[in-house]
């Protein structure tokens, strides 16, 4: 290691103390610190790493929290960036901070924004990258499909050899001939039928002729086994499969893979996506099906996905939510609970959370007011548009409540008629209301801030 490199990483690792001590934070400024001062330090810090870039746009986090329990099966030197912090400087951190071990592979699991990929590829080159999938999400920032697509694509160009692992359901995934190896994993466990997608979804057009593309059978949104009745382009061969769903609940799925039956302790369809793609790196690295169902079967909870915050006599499960196919499968999913919940809805407008609200108009709202709950709170800093897409969908006036102050929303909770509340909020609006939460003590001191 060079001077320059050292000086840099003694700054960073200085500072991440002082902040983490001092200030229960730390997850993005030591890496600034540290690039400003040696912009090739993620080189020199990641040398002897293998590293799995996991990427797209829903589902990062909680496929890096899974890849990483089903790697620690077989390898225990795992650095990974657990806080979400996935653009360059908090990759930084992460490996600043990571505690080597003394012996054995050295495997780093990074979740990294679509768009920051080339800058971690510029320095490291991974053995392998994850594709969760790409759906529209925060258009001032990425733009169309194709668009943030290219983005990833512009890193993978830097490790052409580099494996691959692919939601295979995803048409866009294979709109590209790559030099890259590629392993698909998705989705067969219905009858072949014949379908299309919804009207208003997005990523339906063949990437070869542009015709609008068929299913034999269809997931969500545009995910499924596809194909084009008039070119003849169709989903890839899959490697890894989910060939049976076996119980589903808002909290726990239970599915089988490749012959292997799993269970991961969160519900909805979106996240078996996710468990699948954990999976598939596990069978990957050479992990036997057994051992990984054994690391998904854990009980561990991933900070806004899911997670149940006691608040008072309320069961308050905070979900983070972005962009209309997430929301819309967040709805599917708290629809299947049939005891009596209420249902707060925050919507920030940061840079963080996308700048552009006019996504919750391609969401389907209508789903949700049709169940008549017997509270509705429209809350955050754009308290506004939120509530008023609520009244659009069919919400009487007497159920729902207008509250910007997330301190409000936060005692409002404590009264409401039911003793189950789903939390439904943006990124910033998420990291607002546990602030709030954890100032009144209902948040442990060691998970305040992630």
């Amino acid at each position: 290691m060079s001077v320059k490199s050292s000086f840099a990483v003694a700054v960073g690792r200085s500072s991440y103390w002082f902040l983490h001590t001092f200030m229960k934070g730390g997850s993005s400024l030591p890496g600034k610190l540290t690039n400003q001062i040696d912009p090739d330090i993620l080189a020199t810090l990641g040398r002897d790493y293998e590293v799995v870039i996991i990427t797209g746009t829903n589902g990062k986090t909680l496929t890096t929290a899974l890849t990483v329990k089903v790697l620690q099966a077989k390898y225990h030197n795992i650095l990974t960036n657990p806080t979400g912090s996935n653009m360059k400087q908090g990759i930084i951190t992460a490996f600043l901070t990571h505690k080597t071990g003394r012996s054995g592979k050295k495997i780093a699991v990074l979740e990294v924004d679509e768009a920051n990929v080339i800058e971690v590829t510029k320095y490291i080159k991974p053995t392998a990258f994850v594709f969760t999938n790409i759906f529209r999400d925060q258009m001032d920032r990425y733009g169309e499909l194709y668009t943030t697509y290219k983005k990833i694509l512009a890193g993978v160009a830097k490790a052409p050899d580099a494996t691959i692992i692919a939601n295979g359901d995803a048409p866009i995934f294979n709109s590209q001939s790559l030099p890259n190896p590629i392993i698909y994993y998705g989705f067969n466990h219905q009858q072949d039928g014949e379908r299309k997608a919804p009207y208003n979804t997005d990523g339906v057009l063949c990437p070869v002729c542009n015709h609008i593309l068929h299913y034999k059978f269809l997931i969500y949104s545009n995910l499924g086994k596809y194909y084009c009745p008039h070119c003849g382009f169709s989903r890839p061969k899959l490697q890894h499969s989910v060939t049976a769903l076996t119980h589903l609940t808002p909290t726990q799925s239970q599915f089988v893979v490749d012959q292997q039956a799993l269970k991961i302790n969160i519900g909805g369809t979106y996240n078996i996506y996710n468990a699948l793609a954990a999976y598939s790196v596990g069978r990957y690295f050479d992990i036997a099906p057994d051992k990984i169902a054994q690391a998904l079967d854990a009980d561990e909870k991933v900070f806004g996905r899911q997670e149940v915050i006691q608040v008072g006599t309320k069961a308050v499960t905070l979900i983070l939510v972005k962009n209309p196919v997430g929301l819309n499968q967040v709805f599917n999913l708290i629809s299947l609970n049939h005891k009596p919940f209420s249902l707060v809805t925050l919507l920030n407008a940061n840079y963080a959370d996308g700048i552009d609200t006019s996504w919750i108009w391609d969401s389907d709202f209508e789903k949700m007011a049709a169940q008549k709950l017997p509270c509705y709170i429209a809350g955050g800093e754009r308290v506004t548009d939120i509530a008023f897409r609520w009244q659009v969908a069919g919400v009487p006036k007497d159920s729902l409540i207008q509250i910007k102050d997330l301190d409000q929303v936060a005692e409002k909770i404590k009264n409401l008629p039911t003793q189950q509340v789903y939390v439904l909020a943006t990124y910033t609006a998420v990291l607002q209301l546990r602030e709030k939460l954890a100032a009144q003590g209902f948040i442990a001191a060691a998970n305040r801030k992630h």
